[in-house]
């Protein structure tokens, strides 16, 4: 194959490989009854008049899987982060004890569980979007190359293997929503 249509390829791989990523991180903002620093990734804190996030005014602990401690900084800073963590709107109720702030994960309801699992789906569902606008494009940048008197055959073979590509990178992201889906709804 010629250098541009390895480049297409090399492109469009670059761009599956980024939506698997995005789809990864979007994942572990959908909580799975277990705690994790990474639910507090959202919160920012009025720090000194500016907008600032979480962990860098402050220290995320995870002493157990039901429970989250803030140990901020500076002690001042204790009730603009339990505010900050209300306003989110995580479903958290923060409780102050002077020194830091403890906030409880409550267990998941059965029919939480299934709207994470529709959020989960849904952020999957657009990382497959992202993996064909991908091929597409791929495919757009083929046909040009054609036209520019690249060989059919060549094309053929370019768009073949995109379409393995992709059809690698969609198994994939079942496969990731698979294992998220069993540990949400794992009681």
């Amino acid at each position: 194959m010629t250098e541009e249509i390895d480049f297409i390829i090399d492109t469009a791989k670059e761009h599956m490989d980024g939506s698997i990523a995005h789809l990864e991180k979007e994942f572990l903002n959908i909580r799975a009854g277990k705690a994790t620093p990474q639910m507090l990734g959202g919160v920012f804190v009025d720090y000194y008049g500016s907008q600032t996030p979480l962990s860098q005014v402050a220290n995320i602990n995870v002493p157990d899987a039901r429970t989250i401690t803030v140990t901020p900084w500076e002690k001042g800073m204790l009730h603009p982060i339990e505010k900050a963590i209300q306003i989110a709107n995580l479903g958290f109720n923060p409780m102050n004890n002077g020194d830091n702030i403890i906030i409880s994960v409550p267990p998941l309801t059965e029919e939480r569980r299934r709207d994470l699992v529709k959020q989960a789906k849904s952020e999957a569902e657009d990382a497959k979007i992202g993996i064909r606008n991908a091929r597409k494009d791929a495919n757009t940048d083929i046909k040009k190359e054609e036209k520019n008197g690249t060989s059919e055959d060549i094309c053929k073979s370019a768009e073949e293997s995109i379409q393995k590509l992709t059809d690698a990178y969609i198994k994939k992201i079942d496969d990731i929503l698979a294992v998220k889906e069993a540990e949400i709804m794992k009681v």
